[in-house]
């Protein structure tokens, strides 16, 4: 019979929630340290959303947003300066070296990660419960996913199980259901939807090609995230799947040319992905 099967990864090749994770961070981040938003403007507040969006790659779990918007107010405000290495740090390198720096302010600020995560968890879950509509539009499709979507001729599952929103794991595929329906205007079935809990993404993957309507299917795979396409690889029992890296994602330069030398992997924009679904 032949066609296509998609695997989609959810935040970050069709959604870019991160708007909404900044501003939650920076309402988590004014409760977690008030004093320190003493006197900051709307215009601070804003290009440290900004700046977000040029650091979203180094984030693995949510909490780490707000490290990040705290350490971006420490590089404009010298004077509530606390960590050693907010001196002439500039946004570059806590890109390229986030995972060295993170500890160094985790212990110098006396932060504990799972209250971190908590409060996070809770800032998200009121501005969804008290202000869904609000919440939703703080999200975005990128240009041109909706339309893919909705004239997609391929069998397409989303395969959502980032640990992005641990608070939200009873519903984490309702979470990706609203978004698609209220922003894109797209219905995917409920059992199409793999959410936190379904597993890490290679078991998904292996359920997905052990289902017999999809024995004659080609496999597709679309990830922003190197490190889980790494993980596919490692999976021998996943040689069947087609492996592609979405560059407009959440991943940097030098994580796109180490894709680019893994023979695997397959390099994919925006438009090119959008007619591949089509």
């Amino acid at each position: 019979m032949g066609g296509d099967l998609y695997a989609l990864d959810f935040d970050g090749v069709l959604c870019d929630s991160c708007g909404e994770s900044s501003l939650s961070a920076v309402k988590a981040a004014k409760i977690r340290w008030p004093s320190l938003f003493d006197g900051v403007d709307s215009s601070l507040e804003e290009w440290i959303v900004d700046q977000m969006h040029t650091l979203r790659p180094v984030v693995e779990t949510g909490y780490e947003n707000l490290l990040l918007v705290r350490l971006l107010l420490e590089l404009q405000m010298p004077s509530i300066r606390k960590s050693s290495v907010a001196d002439g740090l500039t946004v570059e390198a806590i890109l390229n070296n986030w995972s060295q720096l993170k500890p160094i302010i985790m212990k110098e600020w006396n932060e504990d990660r799972d209250a971190l995560i908590d409060l996070f968890g809770r800032v998200r879950d009121d501005w969804m419960q008290n202000d869904l509509s609000g919440w939703i539009s703080a999200n975005r499709f990128y240009p041109g996913v909706a339309d893919a979507l909705r004239f997609a001729s391929s069998q397409v599952y989303i395969v959502t199980t980032k640990q992005m929103f641990p608070f939200l794991f009873k519903f984490q595929s309702r979470f990706a259901d609203a978004l698609l329906r209220e922003l894109a205007g797209v219905t995917i079935p409920s059992e199409r939807i793999y959410g936190l809990g379904t597993g890490p993404k290679v078991e998904v993957l292996k359920k997905l090609q052990a289902m017999p309507e999809h024995d004659s299917l080609t496999l597709h795979f679309v990830e922003d995230r190197l490190a889980t396409l790494k993980n596919v690889i490692k999976e021998p029992a996943l040689d069947r799947w087609n492996l592609y890296l979405g560059r407009w994602g959440y991943n940097t330069e030098k994580e796109r040319k180490e894709a680019q030398s893994i023979s695997r992997i397959h390099m994919l924009d925006l438009p090119d992905f959008s007619k591949k679904l089509k």
